[in-house]
């Protein structure tokens, strides 16, 4: 099991909020630093404005650490996967993540199913794999029958439970029929805690072996017949009221994550 972290990890640290707010190259730093061997670049739109000697740069200053880079995105529309296909191979990429969108499937899980047909011969000519994440806006099912119709080894699932409970899917059922397609794995905790005055519920992060994931059904379940996805850590993090306690906090859980995970290597 390849280990590692990705932008989520380091969400207030890397958000404008941060006095001393990280860039790309310094979170591929922080990612060497923690022992990982993987960061995933995700939903950073910084990385779009890179040219090709910035990316280069950001693929051979991985490389010095020993470090595999992922890249994460939104949306299946082919036009913008092209681009950050691109992109993945001039990091040097082998796993794209993706997130389809509720206007998407509109007219029906088809409508998905016809626009990743579009992206499939750039899959297949890179070589690199598509990891379509579990989330609220599309029921698993529909998303499982979606990577079943194109059939492929190169498109499957971006796991990550915690984010269809607004769904009302159980996490553990998500986890059980995901994890036979998942080629990129989320793994961040989460739990319910009451509002003031006792009305309703926040449903947020927690630090990792406080929340409510079963992370060993997780990984049982995902590394089961030998697959091999990288465990990305993640965070769902609500500010602290000021920047120096959120990143401290944010710090600590992510060596809660990657100490959980390295006990279960």
């Amino acid at each position: 099991m390849d280990i590692g972290i990705g932008s989520y990890a380091l969400f207030w640290e890397g958000s404008e909020r941060n006095p001393d707010r990280l860039g790309i190259a310094d979170m591929i730093d922080r990612a060497a630093q923690l022992g990982c061997d993987v960061f995933q670049i995700c939903d950073d739109p910084r990385i779009e404005d890179a040219d090709a000697d910035e990316l280069a740069t950001l693929r051979e200053r991985a490389a010095r650490h020993g470090l595999r880079l992922e890249l994460g995105t939104r949306t299946i529309d082919p036009d913008h996967l092209a681009r950050y296909l691109a992109i993945a191979r001039a990091l040097d990429v082998r796993v794209l993540r993706s997130m389809i969108q509720t206007h998407e499937v509109s007219g029906g899980i088809e409508q998905a199913v016809l626009a990743l047909r579009t992206t499939l011969p750039l899959l297949e000519s890179s070589g690199i794999a598509l990891a379509l994440e579990t989330y609220e806006q599309l029921p698993t099912e529909d998303l499982l029958r979606i990577v079943r119709a194109l059939d492929s080894p190169l498109v499957g699932i971006c796991l990550d439970p915690g984010n269809c409970v607004s769904a009302l899917e159980h996490p553990d059922d998500v986890i059980d029929a995901a994890a036979p397609f998942t080629l990129d794995l989320h793994v961040k905790d989460f739990r319910f805690a009451r509002q003031e005055g006792w009305v309703g519920f926040t449903f947020s992060g927690a630090r990792m072996g406080e929340g409510l994931l079963n992370l060993d059904h997780e990984l049982d379940a995902v590394y089961r017949e030998g697959r091999r996805p990288a465990a990305i850590a993640e965070h769902w993090l609500p500010w602290q009221g000021d920047a120096a306690t959120t990143i401290a906090r944010e710090r600590d859980w992510t060596e809660a994550t990657l100490a959980a995970l390295r006990a279960r290597r």
